[in-house]
């Protein structure tokens, strides 16, 4: 033990007072006496513990006996010596802490062991320091090392825990990627609902009876994993996130999930059987892609089943384009600004199937422009505007158009 520091004064050791005999005696009965102490140690902790697992060596000889001597053996050392901290000896302790973790267990009841331990180290050393006649203010000192040294116990402990708990975490997330591998693979080969299961009992994971898949886009580069919750699967190797929900439609899902996403954005495939989980990952990705071209809203975590419209329309772009081609030809030969006001009044009417009046309302302007524009409509068209096929065919398109911002937005619109 060193002499202790307060700013400038200094105040000397009590324990480095005592004559050097003194303390070589007092160091050579307590290291002839570790051995029995170590077992006394270890006795009462198989008391007070009886269903607490001990691991023994290649001689058979508990490891915890060998940690608990060892540790008692140094700390005796170091008072003979009187240099410096006692140094915890590396290995045994961290064992300890990284065997807790393993087992799931926590790191209370290791401490509280550590704790009894000093106190029954501290009655033996106080008896042999009666014997040798060290002075109190000395033993007093010795007192404050030992609980010293238990600090250095314990964070050997929590180290080897510590390492414990991140190669179970990392391991966790090894297996839980292979499960989401199979799930969301496209095609199957054969029935995978045995290699489903299988994966999903190593870590735990319930088979549910829907999911639903999501794909988030990250708010930044170093973006910390949302905490989705327990059961929910989050994979956050891939540069868009993948998450699978299970039961999303379970009570209180949705609005964990809302509260867990705040701040990112991305899509939520809609709900689907198990093994179906590729469809909802197909879906998801689909809206991801129209969110990243600004044609579904950015900024949140939507739900493609509130945005079926546009993920049907918008994502056949090149047969959409084509009919549109055949469909709306007639206007071809109008100018820019009056074929668009064409458009916008034949999907008005298309939408509404009323009069004049109801599409005026629609489009916000006069029922005598509605009047002379739906005169034009059937003038370009003729006949076709009555076939319920072609109607169809143009309202298709032209929802389309109005999706991709190219036509305006109607009053009233539902």
């Amino acid at each position: 033990m060193t002499a202790a520091r307060t700013g400038t004064v200094t105040t000397r050791s009590a324990w480095h007072d005592v004559p050097r005999f003194q303390v070589r005696r007092f160091a050579a009965i307590a290291m002839a006496e570790a051995p029995a102490l170590a077992e006394e140690i270890l006795g009462e902790i198989q008391r007070e513990y009886p269903h607490l697992p001990f691991v023994v060596d290649d001689s058979g000889e508990p490891m915890a006996l060998v940690g608990i001597r060892r540790a008692i053996e140094v700390f005796v050392q170091h008072l003979e010596h009187s240099e410096g901290r006692p140094t915890v000896p590396p290995g045994v302790f961290q064992d300890f802490g990284r065997g807790e973790g393993l087992n799931g267990r926590s790191l209370d009841s290791l401490q509280a062991i550590y704790r009894m331990g000093v106190r029954l180290a501290w009655r033996r050393l106080a008896d042999i320091g009666q014997r040798v006649e060290i002075p109190p203010p000395a033993m007093y000192e010795l007192v404050d090392a030992g609980y010293e040294y238990l600090d250095g116990l314990v964070d050997q402990s929590v180290r080897g825990y510590a390492e414990a708990a991140a190669r179970q975490a990392g391991e966790r997330l090894r297996l839980q990627r292979r499960l989401m591998e199979l799930l969301l693979a496209e095609h199957h080969r054969g029935d995978p609902s045995e290699a489903l299961t299988e994966r999903a009992a190593r870590i735990g994971w319930p088979l549910p009876s829907k999911v639903a898949v999501g794909v988030l886009l990250r708010p930044a580069r170093e973006a910390m994993a949302p905490a989705v919750g327990q059961g929910v699967l989050l994979d956050m190797e891939y540069e868009q996130p993948r998450m699978v929900v299970p039961e999303p439609d379970a009570k209180g899902r949705p609005e964990l999930l809302h509260r867990a996403l705040a701040g990112w954005s991305g899509a939520i495939g809609p709900p689907v059987p198990l093994i179906d989980a590729a469809k909802s990952l197909r879906w998801a990705e689909a809206a991801v892609r129209l969110m990243e071209r600004d044609l579904l809203p950015s900024g949140e975590v939507l739900h493609c089943t509130e945005h079926t419209e546009a993920l049907v329309l918008l994502q056949p772009e090149e047969l959409i384009d084509d009919l549109a081609l055949r469909c709306l030809a007639p206007l071809t030969h109008c100018g820019p600004t009056h074929g668009r006001r064409l458009a916008e009044t034949l999907l008005a009417w298309l939408e509404t199937r009323g009069g004049a009046p109801e599409v005026a309302t629609r489009l916000g302007v006069h029922p005598q422009t509605v009047r002379y524009r739906l005169r034009q409509i059937r003038e370009l068209w003729g006949d076709e505007i009555d076939d319920p096929d072609r109607r169809f065919e143009l309202e298709l398109v032209l929802r389309a158009q109005r999706l991709r911002g190219e036509l305006g937005a109607m009053r009233g619109r539902r």
